[in-house]
């Protein structure tokens, strides 16, 4: 058997070598055969997370702000038609209408209001009678508006926020009146509003020029 060994060492050598090159052969074939599919798994995974975050960042995405158009009128140094944001408030366009002039009754002017479209920001000049908001717009159901001149508060269809721009008339006194047109109906004469706690006749003097019904 030793003498046979020897005499074949080369074949035995040889055939020991085809064995592990078969099985080297069997396990890297294997390998690179469900590489491949692992790898387009992956791809196929990093590409839909990719549309994910794409899809959450074009709906986090803001909203650009509408544009709209407002008059200014009265005691403004460069009256005229602006364009403004929603958003905005009063100060602001005025400032892009260069300010009030030196006439301009800056007691009469809420700017801290917030701008509509085809809203009018009237500024009434000092001692100027019949004005009770330099804000009209042909939508605000608050205001009997003829001329500029004429405009008045309707307290009868003004909200809260609109019967605060009469002098006197603070948060409480204005949820007074809604309280009173609510429960015995619309105000039949202006000075049925002395009716309202804490409006005297005083009161009344300052604001019977400036209110309507």
């Amino acid at each position: 058997m030793k003498d046979w060994m020897i005499e074949h060492k080369i074949s035995v050598l040889l055939g020991a070598l085809l064995v592990l090159g078969g099985i080297y052969y069997f396990y890297v074939s294997d390998s690179a055969t469900t590489s491949p599919v692992n790898t387009l798994s992956l791809e196929e995974k990093v590409q839909e997370d990719g549309k994910e975050i794409g899809s959450i960042q074009s709906d986090k995405q803001p909203e650009l702000p509408e544009k709209i158009m407002v008059d200014v009128k009265g005691q403004i140094k460069q009256p005229g038609v602006y364009q403004a944001n929603t958003g905005e408030r009063v100060i602001d366009v005025i400032s892009r209408a260069g300010g009030l002039t030196d006439k301009a009754d800056q007691g009469m002017v809420n700017f801290a209001e917030h701008v509509k479209d085809e809203m009018i920001i009237y500024i009434p000049a000092k001692g100027e009678a019949g004005i009770s908001t330099p804000i009209t717009s042909p939508g605000n159901p608050g205001l009997a508006v003829g001329s500029q001149k004429e405009a008045k508060i309707n307290i009868n269809k003004a909200n809260e926020t609109e019967l605060q721009n009469l002098p006197g008339i603070g948060p409480a006194k204005a949820a007074a009146i809604i309280e009173y047109r609510n429960t015995s109906g619309p105000f039949k004469a202006v000075e049925d509003l002395k009716s309202i706690s804490g409006i005297g006749d005083k009161t009344f003097e300052k604001l019977k020029d400036l209110i309507a019904i």
